[in-house]
């Protein structure tokens, strides 16, 4: 239980510092911010005083105030309220409904002269939802009726960001984030203005009693309730303190932790929020101001300012630390700011924090111990240390002296319970989480990291691979042994792997794979390897484990070399012929790897195309179900066999001719003929061997690509002569050919066509094929006409220059030079250029022959 003398009565500012020998002048409201004290009177003056704060010999503290400045503000109502806004150097001053903003130094309006106007009431609110640190949030109720704004207050601006309308008209306010206090004409209540959401408190009477609003703290406030009662509410609406008993005609409350003040007509009363019993009465008459500032209790009469002053409050704290009571001794903490030097102070309070954090860890209020650790700046290794084994036994880590806390360990502190230490294991899996990445980290991150990896293999938390995939500082000795303790196998290869110790990785993970040891972590595990193996760099390891992947699986063990990043196919790391020597005992595998030399990477050598062909057509045999291909379906295989045959030119034909006639496959025989420009032997293949009419279209199309008209022309006569020879398939053969030259007009010379074709065909069974060969005919006529034309035009042209040229006469003697060697000319034979040059005949030939040649004319 706390001293019943909890504070003591000073004056601050006498009657005569404020206001002379003027009698009729009040005070109607003060403001306190550090030592500047700020009054405002009934006649519109603000005053502002320097409060120095003096402790005697006996522990008692006087304070002397010192009148800095007073100002008018030019209205001749009273100053009804002042609120400090320090970060911004302003005074926020409400005075006939207007709040103005003033210098806090020289209490001068702002240049701008930005103001709020129709205000009655203000409160700002401590606890922004902005987050800029150059602005404060002030809340007021407007002379509108039932209606409450929200602005935002600059420098040198004010910002209205939100009106919110109330169900009564608001008689006083609080606010605290997004939450407001009100107390209505009948009834207090919390509403949200961001969402609009009000909440009914309890209700009143504001023609019996003055209603109080008080933030107290996070999101709670002290209202005076019916029956003489001082009420906490939450902004959820509801109260998480007892009330506290006061006097039925309280006229103003204050809060100074842990202590209710309540102020009436001739007392000032205190009353502890923890067992809500009244400490203390002191008489003080005709009051009606009482406020705290940051810890300073200030009341005031309309003649006098006057201070409470808190004993000292350092034993307290200990007390209060000793007996569980964390809140009220780190709130105490704070109080105690101005009683003790700040560097002590700092030492003193950190330490608090971090006592404060270990209580609560221990109560198991673990988000209030994470921010205790973090504001004390705990060396998380104190913490770590609670837990056996989490420490690495490199670690150097002592414990604090005088200790922390009184816990030798997590069992201790747990008394046995399994569910507290596994809620205590979960706890510092989060807090290290968080502050591995953050300065507290600092100088020790491999005992954390450490620690944490044990902590997740030990409850086979999800975050370990993640923790081992990125940068991390886990100790490998102690990492390494506590994963196989606990059979965390995959784990550890991914430890060796950080630790660029790739082999014994891989080794881990085969022997995991192989069966050898369990890890069921990842069931892919396979394919896991094979996919590290692909992107390492290290060509030994990869050859070591290559047969052991192609054994497990060819189709997906090829990968490691199939699958290479670019650079390194680029470079050819390893070698085709290397690699091709390997996968002989792989055949699936070979045909992946020669399909990704020959398609992929495009390589132009002729011993992988013919090998990948020769592959194609050992399994296109394999898998063929008679002796014979004709009819039956195309596999895969088969498909790409031909694609290749047609596609590439450097296999060799003759070679794969041999063996494909041998083995009976017509198409492909066909397609090889066409290789080597034996097309009538392959037309022959596919018109009577396969009776495939289409194939035989589109091998003529093939064959003709890019090659010119003549050779295309010849292709399709080709066809025809077969399609028309005579034989036991005539009839078939006719409707083919029929087919083909309606469907292919323009590709044959019809001349030729009506000499072949029977007597007995009727023109209208040959209608498509004469008038797409008549459209073909008179088109070639035309552009041959038009060819012709401009012939002749560029002809007559020329003409017309050489009679230009002949109609003026050269005079050649033995004194003209050639303008190409200079030497004169010794017969009447030359070239004459259009500038009139002369040149001898083989200067003229040795000048189109050699372009660099001196040249007299651009012409001749």
């Amino acid at each position: 239980m706390m001293s019943t003398k909890a504070f003591t009565l000073v004056s601050a500012v006498e009657r005569e510092l404020l206001m002379g020998d003027k009698e009729r002048v009040n005070i109607e409201c003060v403001e306190c911010c550090g030592r500047n004290l700020y009054v405002g009177t009934s006649d519109c003056f603000i005053c502002h005083f320097l409060l120095e704060e003096k402790t005697l010999p006996a522990g008692t503290a006087t304070f002397t105030a010192t009148k800095q400045l007073h100002r008018h503000l030019g209205f001749k109502k009273p100053v009804s309220e002042l609120r400090a806004a320090s970060a911004l150097n302003r005074l926020l001053v409400l005075c006939d409904n207007s709040i103005t903003l003033v210098n806090m130094l020289s209490l001068e309006p702002v240049p701008s002269g930005a103001r709020i106007k129709g205000a009655m009431a203000l409160a700002l609110n401590e606890n922004p939802v902005n987050g800029d640190p150059f602005c404060v949030e002030v809340c007021i109720i407007s002379v509108k009726r039932r209606t409450i704004q929200v602005f935002m207050v600059y420098e040198d601006r004010v910002q209205i960001v939100r009106e919110v309308s109330t169900p009564e008209q608001p008689l006083a306010v609080a606010v605290d984030g997004h939450f407001l206090c009100l107390a209505l004409t009948t009834q207090y209540i919390i509403l949200n203005y961001n969402t609009g959401v009000s909440q009914d408190l309890f209700p009143y009477c504001s023609e019996e009693k003055r209603p109080i609003v008080k933030r107290i703290g996070r999101q709670e406030f002290l209202l005076a309730g019916p029956g003489g009662l001082g009420m906490f509410a939450t902004v959820a609406g509801i109260s998480q303190r007892a009330p506290v008993h006061w006097s039925e005609n309280v006229i103003g409350a204050a809060i100074c932790f842990p202590y209710v003040i309540a102020l009436d007509d001739e007392f000032i009363t205190v009353h502890s929020m923890l067992d809500q019993q009244q400490k203390q009465t002191l008489p003080f008459k005709e009051g009606h101001i009482l406020q705290d500032f940051e810890g300073r209790v200030i009341v005031a009469t309309s003649k006098g300012v006057y201070i409470l002053v808190p004993l000292p409050l350092e034993k307290q704290i200990q007390d209060l630390l000793a007996s569980r009571r964390v809140e009220e001794a780190l709130v105490l903490a704070k109080g105690a700011r101005r009683n003790i030097p700040k560097e002590k102070f700092q030492v003193m309070y950190r330490r608090i924090l971090q006592q404060a954090g270990f209580i609560q860890f221990a109560q198991l209020q673990f988000l209030e111990a994470k921010e205790l650790f973090r504001s004390g700046q705990l060396d998380v290794r104190e913490l770590i240390s609670l837990y056996p084994f989490l420490l690495p036994t490199s670690s150097s880590f002592t414990r604090s002296h005088p200790p922390l806390h009184e816990y030798a360990d997590l069992n201790q502190l747990t008394q046995g319970d399994q569910e507290k230490m596994a809620k205590c294991k979960r706890f510092l899996m989060s807090y290290l989480n968080e502050v591995r990445s953050t300065e507290v980290a600092n100088g020790y991150k491999e005992d954390i990291d450490t620690a944490l990896l044990k902590l997740y293999a030990e409850a086979d938390h999800d975050s370990l691979l993640d923790l081992l995939v990125t940068e991390n500082s886990c100790l490998l000795i102690d990492s390494a042994a506590w994963l196989e303790k606990h059979k965390k196998y995959f784990a550890l290869g991914l430890l060796y792997h950080y630790n660029n110790q790739d082999a014994a990785a891989v080794e881990l993970w085969v022997n995991i794979v192989n069966g050898a040891i369990h890890d069921s972590t990842r069931a892919d595990l396979y394919e896991y390897v094979v996919d590290f193996l692909t992107y390492s760099s290290n060509q030994e390891l990869v050859w070591k484990y290559a047969d052991w992947v192609l054994q497990k699986s060819e189709e997906v063990g090829v990968q490691v070399f199939t699958k290479r990043p670019l650079d390194e196919q680029q470079k050819n790391s390893f070698n085709p012929d290397d690699v091709l020597t390997c996968l002989q005992k792989y055949p699936k595998a070979l045909v992946k790897y020669l399909e990704h030399l020959v398609t992929d990477r495009g390589l132009q050598r002729e011993e992988y195309h013919t090998h990948l062909a020769v592959l194609y057509l050992d399994e296109v045999l394999q898998h063929r179900p008679g002796a014979s291909s004709k009819g039956a379906e195309v596999t895969e295989t088969q498909a790409k066999l031909r694609h290749l045959l047609q596609k590439s030119d450097l296999y060799r034909v003759h070679f794969l001719m041999e063996r494909v006639q041998r083995a009976g496959l017509p198409m492909e025989s066909a397609i090889l003929h066409g290789k080597l420009e034996e097309h009538e032997k392959a037309l022959h293949i596919l018109v009577h061997e396969l009776k495939d009419f289409s194939a035989a279209e589109d091998y003529c199309l093939w064959r003709s690509e890019g090659r010119d008209p003549p050779y295309r022309q010849q292709l399709f006569h080709t066809l025809l002569a077969i399609y028309l020879s005579p034989g036991p398939s005539a009839p078939e053969l006719a409707v083919a050919a029929v087919d083909l030259l309606n469907h292919h007009a323009t590709e044959f010379d019809a001349t030729q066509v009506l000499q072949l074709l029977p007597g007995t065909w009727s023109v209208q069974l040959l209608c498509p094929f004469l008038m797409g060969a008549m459209r073909d005919s008179i088109h070639t006529r035309r552009t041959t006409q038009v060819a012709l034309g401009l012939a002749k035009s560029e002809n007559l042209i020329y003409k017309y220059d050489k009679m230009k040229l002949k109609g003026s006469s050269i005079r050649l003697s033995d004194k003209k030079l050639c303008q190409v060697c200079q030497n004169p000319f010794c017969e009447p034979v030359f070239v004459r250029y259009p500038n009139g040059g002369l040149v001898h005949t083989h200067c003229a030939t040795s000048r189109h022959t050699n372009p660099s040649s001196p040249s007299p004319g651009a012409r001749t």
